[in-house]
């Protein structure tokens, strides 16, 4: 089983948060570290959104013979000391714990990944940096809920022992940007946002606990899934256009290259000391052509409807009840209107509707609305 597929989404979502503009060591945002995702040891988790563990739950479609492989990944902080006496910049080392298991021996008895990382501190070009042992454990299980259905479940927890209660301290040791892989090898992991009818009562009864597990990959696929502290949708994906990532959460690339670019020579200089992730930034948006910059300014992806087109309609679940009746029906689309959150909507009339001639002054009678994923041009 290969994670290929969801390769660069996962190693982008691992450092969101990483380093944020204006990229300097020196600026708050950056002196007080965080990371989506990030297991505390218990100790220190004493307010509402300190974790010392996550859950994921996903049901499976396939038999006890069906191989699983778990991957959980996350970045181990690494203190990194410029000179004696400087506080410390902490970088990040990806780490990753997996295991392959058949359903039915999870069935049976758990699966337990020990996390044991041994602290170590190297010197290089009068560089000292440091990293803290890191103790976890990933258990792995899974419930019959049928013939050929299963629900998975997989915790991840930090059991690190905390001494001191400075927030630096607790980081040292904790596992930052927590997300769990899962692929599935003969059987087929299940939407969570999106299931079919008959599986909905069986996702609806999954706990995902600082997790959002989403379909990865080829769509249409249910061979991996990707379960992370930030909420996406099924078959996400990284837009061509994107040059490379600027870690900050939902990024606007062409709004950060252009800020970058209104920096000084000195706090460009302040960023690219500051951590190798950081310089790439600055070089990359530095050396942008106003080519590359205008490729920035927007996409259009979404099929692009107007006033009279023809379009068969495909509602998402979790709709209208009316859908299941309107669902495949052939319509033209008669207007096009905003809603009070700011949703643009399409107004359509049913081809096959005795009632959308009803209406007066030049309007439908029944009028139905959908959004523009929910609409495919007719042939």
């Amino acid at each position: 089983m290969s994670f290929s597929a969801a390769e660069r989404l996962a190693r982008v979502l691992l450092y969101e948060g990483y380093v944020l503009y204006p990229y300097r060591g020196d600026s708050l945002k950056n002196v007080k570290r965080w990371a989506f995702g990030t297991l505390y040891p218990p100790a220190f988790c004493r307010e509402p959104n300190d974790r010392h563990e996550v859950r994921t739950e996903l049901v499976l479609r396939g038999g006890c013979e069906t191989n699983l492989r778990v991957a959980v990944r996350f970045l181990h902080p690494t203190a990194r000391f410029d000179a004696p006496g400087a506080p410390p910049w902490f970088e990040a080392v990806e780490r990753t714990f997996e295991a392959s298991v058949r359903a039915g021996e999870i069935h049976r008895e758990k699966k337990n990944i020990a996390i044991d990382v041994a602290g170590s501190s190297w010197a290089e070009d009068g560089v000292t940096r440091q990293q803290s042992s890191l103790i976890g454990r990933v258990a792995i299980s899974a419930t019959a809920l049928g013939a050929e259905l299963h629900r998975i479940r997989i915790d991840v927890a930090n059991l690190a022992a905390l001494a001191d209660d400075d927030r630096d301290a607790a980081y040292r040791v904790s596992l930052a940007s927590t997300h769990v892989l899962v692929g599935a090898e003969g059987g087929e992991l299940v939407s969570a946002l999106e299931p079919p009818a008959e599986l909905e009562e069986h996702t609806g009864g999954c706990r995902n606990d600082g997790l959002f597990p989403v379909l990865v990959g080829a769509a249409g696929s249910g061979s991996a899934v990707l379960a992370s502290p930030i909420i996406l949708y099924d078959y996400p994906k990284i837009a061509p256009e994107s040059p490379g990532d600027f870690y900050d959460a939902t990024e606007i690339d062409e709004m950060l290259s252009l800020r970058v670019q209104t920096l000084t020579d000195e706090e460009k200089r302040v960023a690219r000391a500051t951590d190798p992730r950081a310089r790439a930034i600055i070089d990359r948006s530095d050396a942008a052509t106003p080519g590359e910059l205008l490729a920035l300014h927007g996409t259009q992806r979404a099929p692009v409807f107007s006033v009279g087109d023809h379009v068969r309609l495909r509602p998402k679940p979790g709709g209208e009840a009316l859908d299941v009746v309107l669902a495949g029906e052939a319509a033209t689309i008669c207007a096009i209107e905003e809603d009070l959150e700011g949703r643009v909507l399409f107004a359509v009339t049913v081809d096959a509707d005795p009632g959308k001639d009803l209406g007066v002054e030049g309007q439908p009678g029944h009028r139905f609305f959908f959004r523009s994923d929910e609409l495919e041009r007719a042939s």
